[in-house]
């Protein structure tokens, strides 16, 4: 035998006492999830030679960091101390090795003590990364002077783009027509 449907007023006192499925909750947030973890592998591995690599330049100056760069950090067994890999300039070599005990101080005081025991280095070819301010002056001295329009091709220019109407486009346009303006002078 079939139950009757409950009215409308019934149905709302139902619902209003009762209700039929749990509220679906979200997942919680990746970052705030994984933070913790990060946190705890931040304390137990280090920041590793990832984090060296971006202040390389910082830990053992600017000679060294010309020269050097690190290249990967083996943890040692049972706790024991790890071993910093330094690819190195070829003929740098020797003198890199005459200043490991500097080098292994400043690692030590970058990443921690007992982090790293002992250096090793490897010669091969080291990736050149130009000072901040070499790049500027690269690039302003790749620029030409161009020397500017005379007042009446300016005028005859502005005269020609004057039903144009204001915005990007017509500011190329006379980019364009003076460029055009100065080859024809040459």
């Amino acid at each position: 035998m079939r139950r009757p449907l409950p009215t409308v007023e019934e149905a709302r006192a139902i619902l209003a006492h009762k209700r039929t499925r749990p509220v679906h909750r979200p997942p919680p947030r990746a970052g705030r999830a994984l933070g913790q973890l990060v946190k705890t592998l931040d304390a137990r591995f280090g920041q590793g030679v990832d984090g060296l690599k971006v202040r390389w330049r910082e830990v053992v100056g600017d000679l060294l960091s010309a020269r050097t760069e690190p290249v990967k950090l083996v943890k040692g067994r049972n706790g024991s101390g790890g071993v910093l890999e330094i690819r190195v300039d070829g003929p740098a070599a020797a003198l890199i090795q005459h200043q490991a005990p500097q080098i292994l101080e400043r690692v030590r005081l970058f990443l921690g003590e007992g982090v790293v025991e002992r250096l090793r280095i490897v010669q091969g070819p080291v990736r050149r990364k130009a000072p901040e301010g070499a790049v500027l002056q690269a690039i302003h001295a790749r620029r030409r002077v161009v020397p500017p329009l005379d007042a009446a091709a300016e005028a005859r220019l502005a005269a020609d783009l004057a039903a144009a109407p204001e915005g990007p486009l017509k500011a190329a346009l006379l980019r364009l027509g003076r460029e055009v303006m100065r080859r024809e002078e040459t």
